[in-house]
């Protein structure tokens, strides 16, 4: 009897402060190239990447990927980073997924290249690289990183890339677009520039 293929879920880690289409159109993109049944958008709740950064409240990011990914039936938000506390760390993630979802279903980490290529200094990493598959999300044009390079060198079978145009847009340029009143139109969903501009978010 000829097996199924497995089951793949996409896990999409970020603070998403705010998320914008850059963040959307990844995900989708990742979804169709590798066949994902669902993405899973996990908003972190300390990122430990940014300990020196301030990070908006985690209810108001969490509404915000609600609000981005809801009309997309593939994507879906866990809360699982948020309700837990302490920094965010991708293993600790990982390690609950895979329990929850169980042997038979492949989870594939997606993120942008820059930090996938840092994977190497990424807590318990032989047992991350062991938990699941990475697919790096890149701009068309961008020079792919040495370290990116090596590390799909070595981990042929685990890293994998995806090109991405949307990428250009940055969660950075959106808050300081919106503390100089510049418009926000077509980088984000309408209904996350209007939590933002409601909840005074980023002045």
């Amino acid at each position: 009897m000829k097996e199924e293929n497995p089951r793949r879920v996409g896990i999409m880690g970020g603070t998403f402060d705010p998320i914008h289409y850059g963040h959307l159109v990844a995900a989708e993109a990742a979804r169709a190239a590798f066949g994902l049944s669902e993405v899973l958008f996990v908003p972190n709740r300390l990122p430990p990447h940014k300990k020196d950064y301030p990070v908006s409240d985690p209810k108001h990011r969490y509404l915000m990927t609600v609000l981005a990914t809801i009309t997309n039936p593939f994507f879906e938000v866990s809360r699982i980073e948020l309700d837990r506390e302490g920094y965010s760390y991708t293993i600790d993630t990982l390690r609950a997924l895979s329990a929850q979802f169980g042997p038979a279903v492949e989870l594939y980490f997606i993120s942008g290249a820059d930090a996938i290529a840092e994977i190497l200094t990424w807590k318990d990493v032989d047992e991350l690289l062991g938990l699941c598959y990475f697919i790096a999300v890149t701009r068309p044009g961008y020079k792919l990183s040495v370290k990116l390079g090596h590390l799909q060198q070595k981990y042929s079978h685990k890293v994998f890339t995806v090109e991405v145009p949307a990428l250009a847009i940055s969660s950075t340029d959106i808050r300081k677009r919106v503390m100089e009143g510049t418009p926000l139109k077509y980088l984000l969903p309408e209904a996350v520039e209007n939590y933002i501009i409601k909840n005074k978010l980023y002045r």
